[in-house]
């Protein structure tokens, strides 16, 4: 019964929700609204249409006319009768228009095309820009871009744009991403303006937590009355919420410093200059600090004593998920006492939005994927407040290691196809 009351709920909200937002809205936002209605349902008929967004079957016929003619949208075969003729059901045409996706990291870059369910169809990995200026940086994403469309046999106009994820937070401008912990030549680079100018498409610059968040919302065909967030973690611990089908952005667009909740007052100091913050506590670097703690671990798992190299933290954190992954108790020890701080702040972050649900992703998690999620589920299970009311539903990212980058690549179809971006 609760299964049925919360899907009634949900149900309701969308209903609501929709309604409201065509209520006074432009025929271009009403348009797109519909049509990201026709995106989450799958299929869906006119009549669905008209039920789910209080417009008139009048009002919807003329807008499926429209987006039938641009190709948006395809007839995709008849619902069962209910006496009378057999309505015609509706679905996106995910090949009519794509976007680009590329996560920008100084070890790899990767590219991505989504078409227009969010869905990956070509993707490419690149080394990385290191200590390579900007510029020429930007240089070599616009011909690998070229390269990869060429690939992909898509023309500038079949593109909507370019979505580009990295660390860090966006300044006033939401044109530069600025580095938390240290200061390069990307600090006051914009990286959108100098995109744009070296291949002529619209550019979208968005933190890799809420690029994983959009990928989500695209790749699993979520509806706009879900509020989720999506916990990434890569070398720190951030996060996308998505509320009303919409990013929570905050003042200044940097909603999601999730590695920067505080959970022990006392404990130790995080480069943020608090105390006990998440990030110190349990991001991957935590863990390898441990690790190499062991003389014997470091010695089995051929553990790097170099405190300085985020290279080798990174291999030595994958060398310790491996092994917990592999049944190793110290390992697996080392990984949830990781994951239980994790979980400690994702039940406040869920307590305080009242989530849905909470997806995990990102690179950091690595193989020890499963331990991190069932510690996370079993804390939302047993300790969110709002447990006895409605489950938090628990899993990890459908969207894989190319999180962000799909993610980016969703940011664009969320801003040109739906009135949410």
């Amino acid at each position: 019964m609760r299964g049925r009351r919360s899907y009634l709920l949900s149900l309701s909200k969308i209903e609501s929700m929709v309604a409201r937002r065509m209520k006074g809205q432009s025929s271009a936002e009403t348009r797109s609204a519909i049509l990201d209605l026709i995106r989450s349902s799958g299929t869906v008929s006119r009549t669905e249409l008209a039920a789910k967004s209080g417009l008139t079957e009048a009002t919807i016929s003329k807008i499926v006319k429209t987006l039938l003619d641009e190709q948006l949208v395809v007839e995709a075969g008849f619902a069962d009768s209910t006496g009378g003729k057999r309505p015609i059901l509706l679905s996106l045409n995910t090949s009519a228009r794509h976007a680009i996706g590329v996560l920008l990291d100084a070890r790899t870059i990767i590219y991505v095309v989504a078409d227009m369910s969010g869905s990956a169809v070509h993707h490419m990995t690149v080394e990385g820009y290191g200590t390579t200026a900007p510029p020429l940086v930007i240089k070599r994403i616009a011909a690998d871009i070229q390269r990869l469309m060429k690939r992909a046999k898509l023309a500038p106009a079949d593109v909507l744009g370019i979505g580009v994820a990295a660390a860090g937070r966006l300044d006033a401008s939401g044109g530069v991403l600025r580095r938390s912990r240290d200061t390069t030549d990307w600090e006051d680079f914009a990286i959108d303006a100098a995109l744009h100018d070296a291949t002529g498409m619209r550019v979208i610059l968005e933190n890799d937590g809420n690029s994983a968040a959009l990928g989500e919302f695209w790749s699993s065909r979520l509806s706009a009355a879900q509020d989720f967030a999506v916990v990434y973690m890569a070398g720190g611990i951030g996060c996308g919420i998505v509320i009303d089908g919409a990013l929570y952005r905050g003042a200044s667009g940097n909603v999601g410093e999730l590695g920067h909740m505080t959970l022990d007052v006392n404990g130790p100091r995080c480069f943020c200059g608090r105390r006990g913050c998440l990030e110190p506590l349990a991001a991957p670097a935590a863990v390898v600090r441990r690790a190499r703690a062991d003389a014997t671990l470091v010695g089995e798992l051929g553990l790097s004593d170099d405190d300085h190299s985020e290279e080798s933290m990174r291999e030595d954190f994958a060398a310790v998920a491996r092994a917990a992954a592999a049944g190793d108790e110290r390992c697996v020890t080392l990984v949830r006492q990781s994951a239980e701080y994790i979980a400690a702040a994702i039940v406040s972050m869920a307590n305080l939005l009242d989530l849905n649900a909470v997806y995990l992703g990102g690179p950091g998690f690595g193989d020890a994927a499963e331990i991190y999620l069932e510690v996370v589920r079993d804390a939302l299970a047993n300790e969110s407040f709002m447990r006895r009311v409605h489950p938090v539903e628990t899993r990890l990212s459908a969207v894989g290691a190319e999180a962000a980058a799909l993610g980016a690549a969703s940011v664009v179809l969320h801003n040109r196809l739906t009135p949410y971006g």
